[in-house]
């Protein structure tokens, strides 16, 4: 049956296998679920009406079987009457009803079959469904709960990226600061120099003044 083989599809299907190959998992899942409950539901409807059919079966042989007996009664009442032609076609008809009887049985047979095949299958995909609801459930919360800490996990990355480009600029104007400090200090020590050595031309410049003063003054007297 059809009916059966998706059944049998469904009961075989491995949820990790589909799940590690779906875009969507948790929209698989649930659509996973769905078609199990919808499959169940045939299965329930069938199992219903191959119920319904055993009955029919079981009314009709017993019916024959019912017939045959009293087909044989009436063979056996022609006997009693010496009626061999009355008894011969009471028996014939006995027998053609024992024969009906007979395929129903056959038939009932088979309808048992079915029914348990249809019932065993019904208890499975019962009990698949009813795991695969909870495994569902469990799922979908890993896989929910899996892409909170990776969002969580970016936003960490997105704040420590963002301190420590803060902390380079912080560094990148702390060296800054020290450069220009360090240039001012250059500047001044320089200005310093200057001055200072400007203030000794000038000393210099003098005492060779008086130098020169005292030579003339001595070449005066001499």
């Amino acid at each position: 049956m059809a009916l059966l083989e998706r059944v049998g599809t469904l009961l075989r299907a491995n949820l990790n296998d589909l799940i590690d190959k779906a875009e969507d998992p948790e929209k698989l899942l649930k659509q996973l679920v769905l078609d199990m409950e919808n499959q169940l539901m045939q299965v329930k409807t069938q199992v219903a009406i191959a119920l319904a059919d055993e009955h029919l079966l079981e009314k009709k042989r017993r019916e024959h079987e019912d017939a045959e007996a009293e087909w044989k009664r009436k063979a056996e009442l022609a006997v009693r009457k010496s009626d061999d032609g009355l008894a011969r076609a009471a028996l014939e008809r006995s027998l053609s009803a024992k024969t009906m009887s007979a395929g129903f049985a056959q038939q009932l047979e088979d309808q048992k079959t079915e029914v348990e095949t249809l019932k065993n299958a019904l208890r499975s995909l019962d009990q698949k469904l009813a795991e695969t609801r909870s495994r569902c459930e469990l799922m979908i919360a890993e896989h929910r709960r899996a892409r909170v800490v990776g969002r969580a996990q970016h936003a960490r990355e997105v704040i420590a990226k963002k301190e420590g480009d803060s902390s380079i600029a912080r560094m990148k104007s702390k060296i800054a600061g020290a450069e220009a400090h360090n240039a001012a200090s250059r500047e001044l020590m320089d200005g310093d120099s200057i001055d200072d050595r400007f203030a000794k031309l000038e000393r210099d410049e003098q005492i060779d003044a008086l130098l020169q003063n005292l030579k003339e003054q001595h070449a005066k007297t001499a």
